[in-house]
Order: structure tokens, then C-alpha cells, then sequence
């Protein structure tokens, strides 16, 4: 059995709202997004000030950068929970009429490569690549795990995954998906219930719910 070592945790950031959930990083920027107060916000990454709010159209599941905008999976209706992916654009808010459906009503996170949009099922442990209405071009890989966060790097997708809520075991596994069967290896274990997952070209970051925090991390050697 292979014995993973613990995330190294650099630093970490106070949210400014609780339940924060969905997380995306553009330079300088984290973009959050709230469960409690369904609301996105622009956070300085270093020290926390938030120079942006806004209110969003549902909860604020996961979240990833396009170009100069924000891709959003949002859970709207209630109880009803249907997921859709929207249009997020800094300064100006959410455009109503981009407003696309998920595939099976599932969603949980999104990643972007340059080229395509991709959307993880938590539940479903897989990860979709999806067009600009939503439609599945292709199932990219399906995993033994429950996803809880996605970002690409290098090419690979990086994951924050789980064997359940209650399980206490978090892990960030990577998916190399360029070879017709994807590889699939579990890189490191998280001590908390990592939500989100992002990269800025030096460290990744999640969140740390419960206590209301981002945690900028990298990988055990």
C-alpha cells in the first residue's frame, strides 16, 4: 500500500465570508465565491482585502479563470439544486444569458486549459469536457474518488479528491488524461476537507472550510 506524505502548507489567508467554497487565482487575485452568502468576492491573495463583491445568481460551487472572465458552477432552485455554469466578467457581474445548463443537472468544478472547459462530477467521480452550451464532447477520466477541487497544470489535471465526507481522507491526485487511458496517481494527503483547488504558477490553493481560511500549499517532494 503506498504510504503518501501530508501537504506543506505555506501560509494561509482569512476569507472574508464563511463557507467559502468556490476558488479560482489570477495573479495576484483569489476569487471566492460563498455557500452562506452567495456572493463572489476579489480578494487580495497576500493580505485578504477585497477590492470586489458581488451578489451571485445561486451557491457558488466551483470556479476557474477564462481569459478575462470567471466560469462559475452555480446551484440555483433550492432544494431543486440544478447546477449550471455561468458567466462571470470582473466589474460587471453575471450575464443572465449565458447561462448554461449542466450536463445530467451535475456539477461541482471547472478547469480550463487554454482550449476547453472542463467540468467534474463529485459524485459521478469523473471529469467531463464540455462545449460552450454544455454539451459533453467526451468523458476525459473516471475516478475511484469523489472530486472536491480541479485546476490543470503542466498539462495534467491536479485534483482534490475524497473517499467521502465522512471519511476524513483527502488527497490531491493527479490525472495525466494525453494517453488514451488516463494515469491516475495520488500525490499527497490533505489533513482537512479540501474544497477547491488552484494554481498560481508557484503554489496551489484551497480552502479550509470550517475555519474560514485559504490554504496556499505545495506538494511533498
Amino acid at each position: 500500500m503506498q504510504t503518501l506524505s501530508a501537504i506543506e502548507e505555506l501560509f494561509r489567508v482569512p476569507s472574508p465570508a464563511p463557507a467559502n467554497q468556490a476558488l479560482a487565482v489570477d495573479g495576484p487575485t483569489l476569487w471566492m465565491g460563498s455557500l452562506e452568502t452567495k456572493r463572489l468576492y476579489g480578494v487580495d491573495k497576500r493580505q485578504g482585502r477585497v477590492f470586489e463583491e458581488f451578489p451571485a445568481p445561486g451557491r457558488p460551487i466551483g470556479m476557474c479563470v477564462v481569459g478575462d472572465e470567471l466560469r462559475v458552477v452555480s446551484s440555483e432552485n433550492g432544494k431543486e439544486d440544478n447546477r449550471f455554469i455561468r458567466r462571470y466578467i470582473p466589474g460587471h457581474g453575471f450575464k443572465e444569458k449565458d447561462k448554461v445548463p449542466c450536463p445530467d443537472d451535475s456539477g461541482s468544478f471547472v478547469a480550463y486549459d487554454g482550449d476547453l472547459l472542463y467540468l467534474s462530477q463529485r459524485f459521478n467521480k469523473r471529469i467531463l469536457a464540455v462545449d460552450e452550451k454544455g454539451s459533453v464532447i467526451r468523458v476525459v477520466a473516471e475516478l475511484p474518488l469523489e472530486i472536491t477541487g480541479m485546476t490543470i497544470f503542466g498539462g495534467c489535471f491536479y485534483l482534490a479528491t475524497s473517499a467521502g465526507a465522512d471519511s476524513g481522507d483527502y488527497r490531491i491526485t493527479k490525472v495525466d488524461a494525453r494517453k488514451s487511458t488516463p494515469e491516475i496517481a495520488d500525490l499527497a494527503t490533505v489533513p482537512f476537507e479540501a474544497r477547491s483547488l488552484c494554481y498560481d504558477g508557484e503554489r496551489f490553493w484551497t480552502n479550509q472550510r470550517w475555519e474560514h481560511q485559504f490554504v496556499a500549499f505545495r506538494l511533498p517532494e
